[in-house]
């Protein structure tokens, strides 16, 4: 199964339009979003996805209400679910994941550092996609995870 991933958007409308385009193109079934969208107004540009999206709050998201209208599905972290065979752990922090919880899942789909993080320990994979937005690094980042690794790509998007 193909996943996009794109993290911590932080209301970068163009980037967000771009990396939506980027995932239908090479044929994403399923987005991970795992916190700091920030806005409605940005979150709003993440319906143009019409397949499936899991998304959670990250510690940005500071107008909940605002992003639940939008997003009904939006939750609180940590998410642990199935996807292309493998358990996944969705949150904003991988600091926040107890190891009971990293110990039940195949790959680890954090945010929030900005950092990019593609990295196989204890057996699973950890994945980070840095920062969508690029205000931080300069980098607009998203990933392409194959559960069938599991391996991710990791991608520069142009806003």
């Amino acid at each position: 199964m193909r996943i996009g991933v794109l993290s911590d958007t932080h209301d970068r409308l163009s980037v967000i339009d771009s990396a939506l385009a980027l995932f239908r193109q090479r044929g994403v079934e399923l987005i991970l979003h795992p916190g700091d969208v920030v806005a409605p107004f940005a979150a709003k540009r993440l319906l143009a996805w019409t397949g499936p999206m899991r998304i959670t709050y990250g510690n940005n998201d500071g107008e909940r209400r605002g992003l639940k209208n939008v997003l009904p599905h939006i939750e609180d972290g940590p998410l642990l679910f199935e996807a292309g065979g493998r358990r996944v752990l969705l949150h904003h922090f991988v600091d926040w994941c107890s190891p009971e919880v990293i110990a039940k899942a195949d790959i680890i789909v954090t945010g929030h550092t900005h950092e990019v993080v593609n990295a196989v320990r204890d057996g699973r994979l950890f994945l980070n996609s840095g920062e969508c937005c690029g205000w931080v690094t300069g980098c607009c980042i998203v990933d392409i995870l194959d559960t069938a690794g599991p391996s991710a790509e990791i991608i520069e998007v142009k806003p």
